[in-house]
């Protein structure tokens, strides 16, 4: 038979009250009492009723994540560090992926899926500033990305300006002056591309140096099959570069890889640094150079403020939060020295 409150209770000497108090938390219980309370459940092995506790405090202990595409790296990067985050707090994850689809992304916040959670973690890829509106919903929800800024709610979110033009001014100080970009996507404003070749471009201006359109590499996905399509694109052009920003890891290390194929060496012809700090990027050869744009704080952070809002303060003015970032050297573009 199943181990119920009674029996924590009579072999603790406490009362059922008690039991419950210690369960949830309570913090004026004797320590006394609640370590025997503590004992007798793990010696019970009694599991709290979680759906009764969960009707009663009208809550469901559960968090729903959204992002785009777990085929990407960096996303299923950030699930783990999110669901690890969460599951330190007691909360379990419902994890949705929305393909980049703007259609998606405004359905699944609509969603009825969303009622056997308390809150939602979101990170937007289709949708954009013109759907800012979207985000005033009647949940607990903390943004992701940059794709919407300024809206109403909480938003998580990466330096990137200063990141990429800190990873350009990594190379330029190395020596290097022809840095081609991989992953730029033609014609956006905002977006993750479109901030990181901000932050390359404030580079170059900075150390007099001219933007040249010839070395830009557009793409559509930022997978490696990108990348190194991308990296093709621009050595059958004949354009001549010293150094390569991937504008993230994955396209960087498919860049890498069509260098290779083309006989340059790296990083002696050529320098790479990507950007996310991606754990894959450690053990590629040459190892990636690559800024650590803040992933564990940023699932740690938006995990956090998320449950802060469930647990009430939902009426505190939305903030948002930046992520300190670090360049990680490794042998794809060493720092002069």
């Amino acid at each position: 038979m199943a181990v119920t409150l009674h029996d924590v209770a009579r072999v603790a000497g406490v009362s059922i009250k008690t039991v419950s108090n210690v369960i949830n938390d309570y913090p004026h219980i004797r320590p006394a009492t609640k370590q025997r309370v503590e004992e007798a459940i793990a010696e019970l092995g009694y599991t709290p009723n979680l759906t009764a506790r969960n009707l009663r405090s009208g809550r469901t202990g559960a968090i729903a994540l959204a992002l785009p595409d777990l085929g990407l790296a960096y996303f299923a990067e950030l699930a783990a560090s999110v669901i690890a985050e969460a599951e330190a707090s007691g909360v379990s994850v419902l994890v949705e992926q929305t393909g980049a689809d703007p259609e998606r992304e405004r359905q699944l916040l609509r969603s009825p899926r969303l009622k056997l959670t308390d809150g939602l973690i979101f990170s937007p890829l289709g949708m954009g500033q013109d759907d800012a509106a979207a985000l005033d919903v009647a949940y607990p929800m903390v943004l992701l990305g940059e794709r919407i800024f300024g809206g109403p709610t909480d938003h998580v979110t990466m330096r990137n300006v200063e990141a990429a033009r800190a990873a350009t001014d990594f190379l330029l100080s190395s020596g290097r002056r022809r840095i081609a970009v991989v992953g730029a996507h033609e014609g956006e404003v905002i977006g993750s591309a479109a901030l990181r070749l901000q932050g390359y471009r404030e580079a170059l201006d900075a150390a007099g140096i001219a933007y040249d359109e010839d070395l830009i590499g557009y793409t559509t996905f930022w997978h490696r099959a990108n990348g190194a399509l991308s990296m093709r694109e621009l050595l059958a052009r004949g354009v001549e570069f010293d150094a390569v920003f991937g504008l993230n890891d994955t396209l960087a290390l498919g860049a890498m890889r069509a260098l290779q194929e083309s006989g340059r060496h790296v990083p002696d012809d050529v320098a790479v640094v990507g950007f996310d700090g991606l754990d894959e990027a450690e053990y590629s050869i040459p190892s990636l150079t690559t800024v650590d744009p803040g992933r564990e704080w940023i699932a740690k952070t938006a995990v956090q403020t998320l449950l802060e809002r469930i647990a009430g303060d939902a009426e505190a003015a939305p903030r948002t939060l930046l992520a300190d970032f670090r360049i990680l050297e490794r042998e794809s573009a060493p720092a002069a020295r």
